[in-house]
């Protein structure tokens, strides 16, 4: 899987595509495609940052042609804060994407049994308003297939984080939660929490049962991104991206050419 991952990471790198991984090192079962994501994680040789989930909404689901929701790492080199300026470069698809973040105050391993909603909220540190810009070494990422997909890190480009919500988070119904959309002097619509797997709290439940069923843990720090609440925000060089929580923060962000 090793071959797979180094060529996905130049891929990302120098901005470029591909068809598809050559016939050798093409992952077949999701099982496969996340052995070449752990494989990304070793290249980057910085702590892992967290998670994040594609595909949680139907939006989604369709923009990258999958059925079901699918998991990815946010590797360090790729996280930003608040505000930050991100060079457009060759970004293929061209989105930027609301979503709820929260961060753990306390780690959560493998173990027999799944994960309980409740056990997971009480891990949970803060919650963020953040923006993934998601994008794929693939040409062609809407046929590219689930297992390839997951190989190459859920579509995982760059990502925003807002400040923790100072709102009392945990008494808010988060799946009725809107969120305002803007890129500034173009688009500007609302998302809506349910787009989420129904709720971000089911989302993040999700993706925590999916990465320890893998054996692995989610450390004490750790962020996991939920998934966009908004149809994906189109955008161009030099746009100016505003995703607005309401009581819950806002976050920010600026494409340079």
């Amino acid at each position: 899987m090793a071959g797979a991952a180094d060529m996905i990471w130049q891929l990302w790198n120098a901005g470029e595509v591909i068809d598809s991984l050559p016939e050798d090192l093409r992952p077949r079962t999701r099982d496969e495609g996340y052995a070449v994501q752990a494989e990304l994680e070793a290249l980057s040789k910085r702590p892992l940052v967290g998670w994040k989930i594609a595909a949680t909404s139907k939006a989604g689901q369709q923009h990258i042609g999958v059925n079901g929701p699918i998991a990815g790492r946010l590797l360090a080199q790729r996280v930003f804060d608040d505000g930050a300026e991100l060079a457009f470069g060759a970004n293929r698809m061209r989105v930027a994407e609301p979503e709820f973040a929260f961060r753990f105050g306390q780690p959560l391993g493998p173990r027999e049994d799944a994960y309980q909603i409740d056990e997971v909220l009480a891990a949970v540190d803060s919650l963020h308003p953040a923006i993934e810009v998601p994008d794929s070494r693939f040409d062609d990422f809407a046929s590219a297939g689930e297992a390839q997909l997951i190989a190459d890190n859920a579509c995982a480009h760059e990502f925003v984080l807002g400040p923790a919500t100072s709102a009392d988070w945990r008494d808010i119904d988060l799946s009725k939660h809107k969120v305002s959309v803007e890129a500034v002097g173009g688009d500007q619509y609302t998302g809506i929490g349910s787009n989420v797997l129904g709720d971000p709290r089911i989302a993040l439940l999700w993706l925590v049962n999916e990465v320890t069923g893998l054996g692995l843990t989610l450390n004490a720090g750790h962020v996991v991104t939920t998934g966009t609440c908004a149809e994906p925000l189109e955008v161009e060089p030099e746009d100016e991206i505003i995703m607005n929580f309401g009581d819950l923060g806002t976050v920010e962000m600026t494409f340079t050419g």
